[in-house]
């Protein structure tokens, strides 16, 4: 059981694109969470610091980490290993400090699949439309059509685990998004109500599926 003095788990995931990496800098930066940075093996994008945005290592590297068991979740994502090393988690958590998680969905259901005892609260963002969302997309991947091909077929896969979580969020207005999420992450940490509406994500959800 988690004590009073532990910190808290935030995981937000969400399909490429959608805005949770910007969401939870925000959220780190208004509440001083701590973010867990990820390895992976990917390139760095432009303006990506290594041990900032993420820690940047090759696949031999990464399976070494795997093969040591270091990892708390991992996943191979559009052909790039990420993944989260346990110490710096769990060192930050011990210390009473909330860590925030940018992480997909399959690194989220490994994490809960842990059972650890600190408390865990999971969001998954998505996007207004489809529409915005290949905006966004084309935008960010430098008008790569193939790149942005690739996660638009990949985003009708991510989509359906949006059930898994204690709560999905709709970032239209980025302000909007983030004022939402931290509303009910004080809700829960403070054990008060809030006005999270099922019903209006899931017929949010029903018109972005194909």
């Amino acid at each position: 059981m988690s004590s009073t003095n532990d910190g808290s788990m935030i995981i937000l995931s969400s399909p490429s694109g959608a805005g949770k990496t910007t969401l939870v800098k925000l959220l780190a930066k208004s509440k001083n969470y701590q973010i867990s940075i990820s390895h992976t093996t990917r390139k760095p994008r432009e303006n990506e610091a290594n041990g900032k945005d993420y820690f940047f290592i090759n696949e031999k590297e990464f399976k070494d980490l795997i093969n040591k068991e270091d990892f708390l979740e991992y996943a191979k994502v559009f052909n790039n290993f990420y993944g989260t090393t346990l110490k710096p988690v769990k060192d930050n958590l011990d210390n009473g400090k909330n860590v925030i998680f940018d992480i997909d969905w399959q690194g989220a259901q490994q994490i809960k699949n842990k059972g650890l005892k600190y408390k865990l609260i999971t969001f998954f963002v998505l996007p207004p439309s489809k529409e915005v969302l290949f905006n966004r997309l084309s935008n960010r991947d430098m008008k790569d059509k193939v790149i942005v091909e690739e996660r638009m077929k990949e985003f009708n896969k991510d989509i359906l685990h949006w059930k898994n979580y204690d709560y999905v969020v709709i970032n239209d207005k980025l302000d909007n998004c983030f004022k939402e999420i931290s509303a009910l992450i004080d809700s829960e940490i403070n054990k008060t109500k809030n006005n999270y509406n099922l019903k209006s994500i899931e017929n949010h959800v029903n018109s972005l599926i194909d």
